[in-house]
């Protein structure tokens, strides 16, 4: 059903909420291809990211969203996988879903196929997106010329026949655009320009600001916009995940949130505590005082939550096909057989109502819940720490809001310049570890705290030309909130294996392989690969790496980073991903250009890790000593 007519029918009892999610970045077994072919997937296809995000959301289908969103990668590079969740959403589900589109560069004739392969799937609803801005100057760029902005799409797909019967979404940023020329007004008429070309609804971007809010939507209205408006509202998860997504989205964070946040930050319960209580107070003040109609909640694929905060607010439904099984199964006379499924579904409960309700919404809430490897399946990912957690895990990577991408142009020229040389690039990530500019390509903020606890190990790798991306530094059983490298709740204890992770030529892979065969003495495991697929490695097929951990009171253990073949060869694909797009920002035949993609093309990703994290320096005894040093003075 369009979600437009679901807004417009909805109950005027209690407003409606979606959901967003984004297709995990493993499990790549579905090409683009696949899809045209449109065959059918295979039980032992869909797996551990992806099947463990199937899994939570029905579980959190059971809170009877009004609907469901699905992000696009920038430039279709997830175009696969969106297309299957949101497909296997709306049937398996019954769940209607949202499928974020996204059209510049995008290559010529892609709009038209997922458009068709969204028809197919029984897809009515498109939030259309501009997606990432051509890259350096539109003429040397592959890109569909119809489509530059988010309105162009709009008036294609409601002036195309064939398409012109979705329900076409769009984007608006009360807190502004981050890459936009123009002040809130130019923002506001062009935001008027797409819902005159034909969109039927508006979803926000996140915003933390509720005054500002309302001081927008209400300069909007006065614009003569009058679809319906969904702000977006993303739980404070942790504070680091808080002020990354924040700083990409430009959002604006209010200073008395700022301090309530600064004295807990380093106790990861705490913060998750305060973040459901915020998103409680935020959509009570707009749907009460408001008068908004219902929230967009940014789930980042974690469900516990998002799962308290409507709780909390009391706006607890059961569909019907999990309310018809509770009628068949549950004895007793908890809910008269004869209570019809859609009046139980449209009518508001409050949690607090009954008991009877309270054991609905909990056995609606347990269906399919198991057992995680470590933890129960709805909270084993609730601390996620480092780069990626484990890869099993519905959240399992950073994602970029609405298929954005974390470099910017602007950023590629002013602060990285022009390298033409590798000393050039050497030169790049040395001023970043010693903060002469805040960020890399592969390192959106500048160098933390915990690094610099490493710093000269770093700054020695990367003088001799192996250009380190990721570390951390042995830990053993260090209080949970300390302040450089706690995490968890409080009064626990979190350990940590070093490794360090960078790009090297060939011919230095083969001599740390090498290396961790004569000298590791089952201390040392490495993981190396290509952009041509070559993989390396001294770890057993099914190896896994837990490289953090943490021990907390009436908890089990708790891993949160793990590394093994198939998060490293996911970070390996992004990661050279991250090579071309820099290197996209420069005219072909350029020297930048011809430079950047040598390196793409040429060097290996290597990630190297010591089990020993009860001897701070043993990796970088291993690589800097010995009779055949790695890195030599």
């Amino acid at each position: 059903m369009k979600l437009s007519e679901k807004i417009a029918t909805r109950s005027r009892y209690r407003p409606f909420y979606t959901f967003e999610f984004f297709p995990p970045k493993t499990d790549q077994v579905q090409s683009f291809f696949f899809f045209l072919r449109d065959q059918q997937i295979s039980d032992g296809q869909v797996k551990q990211g992806f099947e463990n995000l199937l899994s939570r959301i029905a579980r959190l289908s059971a809170l009877n969203p009004l609907a469901i969103s699905i992000t696009w990668g920038a430039g279709g590079s997830t175009m696969g996988r969106s297309l299957e969740l949101a497909g296997m959403t709306q049937a398996e589900h019954h769940i209607d879903t949202i499928m974020h589109l996204t059209c510049t560069n995008m290559e010529k004739g892609m709009v038209d196929t997922a458009l068709r392969a969204a028809k197919e799937r029984g897809i009515q609803n498109i939030l259309a997106l501009r997606g990432d801005p051509p890259r350096g100057a539109e003429y040397w760029i592959p890109t569909d010329p119809r489509f530059t902005h988010g309105v162009d799409l709009v008036e294609y797909i409601k002036s195309t026949p064939e398409f012109s019967d979705f329900c076409v979404g769009v984007a608006a940023y009360p807190d502004g655009h981050t890459e936009s020329e123009t002040d809130e007004d130019g923002e506001i008429e062009y935001l008027r320009a797409k819902v005159d070309a034909g969109a039927d609804f508006i979803i926000t971007q996140l915003f933390y600001d509720v005054d500002g809010f309302l001081r927008w939507e209400q300069k909007v209205r006065e614009k003569g916009i009058r679809v319906p408006i969904i702000p977006g509202i993303m739980p404070i998860q942790t504070y680091s995940s808080f002020l990354r997504v924040t700083k990409l989205c430009g959002t604006k964070v209010p200073q008395e949130l700022m301090s309530d946040l600064v004295p807990i930050r380093h106790d990861d319960q705490q913060i998750k505590d305060y973040g459901v209580n915020l998103a409680i107070k935020m959509i009570h003040r707009l749907t009460i005082e408001g008068g908004v109609p219902g929230v967009h909640f940014c789930t980042l694929n974690l469900e516990k939550s998002v799962q308290r905060v409507i709780e909390g607010l009391g706006w607890v439904g059961v569909g019907p096909k999990i309310l018809n099984r509770l009628i068949l199964e549950t004895p007793g006379d908890i809910v008269h057989p004869a209570t019809p499924a859609s009046e139980f579904m449209t009518t508001p409960h409050r949690a607090s109502d009954t008991a009877a309700t309270k054991f609905l919404v909990s056995a609606a809430l347990d269906v399919e819940v198991g057992k995680g490897e470590i933890n129960n399946a709805a909270t084993w990912d609730d601390f996620p720490n480092g780069r990626f957690g484990d890869f099993k895990s519905p959240a399992y990577g950073e994602p970029n809001p609405w298929g954005g991408s974390a470099i910017s142009g602007n950023r590629a020229l002013s602060d990285w310049g022009n390298p033409k040389t590798c000393e050039d690039l050497t030169n790049v990530f040395l001023r970043h570890l010693h903060s002469e500019i805040a960020t890399t390509p592969f390192s959106p903020t500048p160098l933390s705290p915990e690094s610099l606890t490493i710093f000269p190990h770093l700054e020695r790798l990367t003088a001799k030309g192996w250009w380190t991306v990721g570390s951390q530094p042995a830990i053993n059983g260090a209080d949970s909130t300390d302040e450089v490298v706690g995490w968890g709740p409080k009064g626990g204890y979190v350990y940590q294996k070093c490794f360090v992770e960078f790009f090297v030529e060939k011919d230095d892979v083969e001599r740390i392989e090498k290396k961790v065969q004569e000298a590791g003495s089952g201390w040392v495991d490495f993981f190396a690969g290509n952009l041509e697929g070559e993989y390396w490695s001294n770890v057993h097929e099914g190896g896994r790496d837990a490289v953090t951990w943490g021990v907390f009171p009436g908890q089990e253990i708790a891993q949160s980073t793990i590394i093994e073949k198939e998060s490293f060869l996911a970070w390996k694909d992004e990661a050279f991903s991250i090579w071309a797009e820099w290197a996209s920002y420069y005219p072909p035949e350029s020297d930048e250009r011809r430079l950047l993609e040598g390196v793409r093309d040429r060097r290996w990703l290597v990630s190297i890790i010591h089990h020993n994290f009860q001897k701070n320096d043993a990796l970088w005894t291993f690589l800097f000593d010995g009779d055949d040093p790695l890195v030599g003075q």
